[in-house]
């Protein structure tokens, strides 16, 4: 997270400087940035003449998000996983009380989320931005991660186990943007975004006017919340919560007659979640494809910009199109290689272990995980499909119902990509089976984007699986490639699955 913030950060403000050339090209830009769609997936445009400004509204708001969920995520796995898994029972056994050890973990947790703030302070300044701008930014963006580490950590002491305080700290993060985005998007309603970190973040208007204010009331917040998770740890007993699971419930039995079963039925909850997010996004994309291709069109100097980074055809709304769904194989593959990672994280905490002792082998297990996950990537490139040809239509773009639907199917062949990487990790890497998943999908993205920007060698381009997905729908699909990437998936995901067969248990 520390290299990334700091590399966008860099990255973003070179881009403005070829980006805005010339007077009018920063007034086509301030234009378009007003579009009330573009504020609401980028927020409030703020010093868009300077490069820090720039930079500032275009990875701002992802780099927020990308913080909370890390922090969120970490604090639960941290501290109410590992409770979980029973890793802690010898330590607070001892004179060690479960507060102190919480304590420890969130300040760890605080620690990085500061480091990666300083990141983006450090690519900013780094990349000629002010220093006044980019220390507003980047103590907008470390706080950001504290608050929702912080959150993290708290909803892990409310809740008796992990998966229902994940589900309530990404809740938290949720109803966060969603009101940030009605007051970035809506005139009137800016006073929302006090409600929310990511909001109070935006209001410092870094390069702008580099308030301090709303980062004071942020901070505040933060504090809080840390007085309340640590307090919190030490008011109840060791696998205990302030809301235990119920008791009373009546057994739900649907989807647990088999393997191939209970892998889908361990799939909805997060499918479901997975499919509204990036539902929501791309229907956004489909109703900014006619602005953004009209822009383009009238702009040359940004779509031979983009076209440099490897997404031409961005004046048609066929290409534009084509270039978001290309986007789609990251957080489909990601969705893809968390499954598996599912897989390896059951292994380790002893939920396989009785089960792999019956006459179920692990190869029959992995194989429903594997082909529930597919089914899934399925499912989740068809809600983006549909969403984009709604958006589009809405605003009539002109996009084909089987045309939207054929460029989001194009990125699968990624996904089998991304299967077979994690099946690998799978049996010789189980701790890092979600990285090495996310290799094809997030590398070969950002491998592809730089060859093209800095005019690496072909050959090195041509590695990432991207340089052969072709731009569907604005042509057609390239079934050699697609074919190919397909059967690499499959292969990887056979030896993964030999290899798991013949090691031990990693309890």
């Amino acid at each position: 997270m520390i290299a990334l913030t700091a590399l966008m950060s860099a990255v973003t403000v070179g881009a403005h400087r070829s980006a805005v050339a010339s007077p009018s090209d920063a007034e086509a830009l301030t234009a378009l940035a007003g579009n009330p769609a573009i504020r609401t997936l980028f927020g409030e445009p703020v010093a868009l003449h300077d490069a820090g400004g720039f930079a500032v509204w275009r990875t701002g708001t992802v780099l927020s998000v990308l913080l909370a969920v890390w922090g969120l995520l970490a604090a639960t796995r941290i501290t109410r996983g590992e409770e979980d898994a029973g890793r802690w029972d010898v330590l607070l056994a001892g004179r060690v009380p479960v507060g102190k050890v919480v304590a420890l973990r969130l300040a760890t947790l605080l620690a990085w989320a500061l480091l990666a703030g300083a990141g983006a302070f450090s690519g900013l300044v780094a990349a000629g931005a002010a220093v006044g701008g980019a220390t507003a930014h980047a103590a907008g963006l470390a706080l950001c991660g504290v608050f929702f580490a912080t959150v993290g950590a708290l909803t892990a002491q409310v809740f008796a186990a992990r998966p229902a305080a994940s589900g309530a700290a990404v809740a938290v993060l949720g109803v966060g943007m969603l009101l940030k985005m009605v007051g970035d998007g809506i005139g009137g309603l800016e006073w929302l975004r006090w409600f929310t970190p990511l909001g109070m973040a935006a209001l410092a208007r870094p390069y702008d006017e580099d308030r301090l204010g709303p980062l004071a009331v942020l901070g505040a917040v933060c504090v809080v919340l840390v007085v309340a998770a640590v307090t919190a740890a030490g008011g109840r007993d060791v696998r205990g919560g302030y809301l235990p699971p119920s008791s009373g419930r009546a057994p739900r039995r649907a989807l647990l007659g088999s393997t191939p079963a209970f892998a889908v039925r361990r799939l909805l909850r997060p499918l479901a979640a997975w499919s509204a997010g990036i539902g929501a996004y791309y229907l956004l994309i489909g109703v900014l494809a006619v602005s953004m291709t009209a822009f383009l069109a009238a702009n040359p100097r940004f779509a031979e910009l983009a076209a440099q980074a490897g997404f031409g055809g961005l004046a048609t709304v066929e290409g534009y199109v084509a270039t978001l769904f290309a986007l789609l194989a990251v957080p489909v593959g990601a969705f893809a290689a968390v499954r598996l990672a599912g897989l390896a994280q059951d292994e380790t905490s002893r939920r396989l272990v009785l089960l792999l002792a019956q006459p179920v082998t692990r190869v029959r297990v992995l194989t429903a995980e594997v082909t529930a996950a597919v089914g899934g990537a399925v499912v989740l490139t068809t809600v983006a499909g549909l969403a984009t040809w709604a958006g589009a239509r809405a605003v009539g773009a002109g996009l084909g119902f089987l045309a939207a639907l054929s460029g989001a199917w194009n990125v699968l062949p990624v996904v089998f990509l991304c299967l077979g990487a994690g099946a690998l990790a799978l049996t010789w890497a189980p701790r890092a089976v979600a990285m090495v998943g996310g290799v094809p999908a997030a590398g070969g993205f950002l491998l592809k984007v730089f060859a093209d920007t800095w005019g690496w060698p072909t050959w090195v381009g041509r590695m990432s699986p991207f340089t052969h997905l072709a731009a569907v729908p604005a042509v057609s699909v390239d079934r050699l490639a697609a074919m190919v990437m397909m059967v690499i998936g499959v292969f990887a995901v056979v030896v993964g699955a030999v290899g798991y067969r013949r090691r031990d248990l990693r309890v």
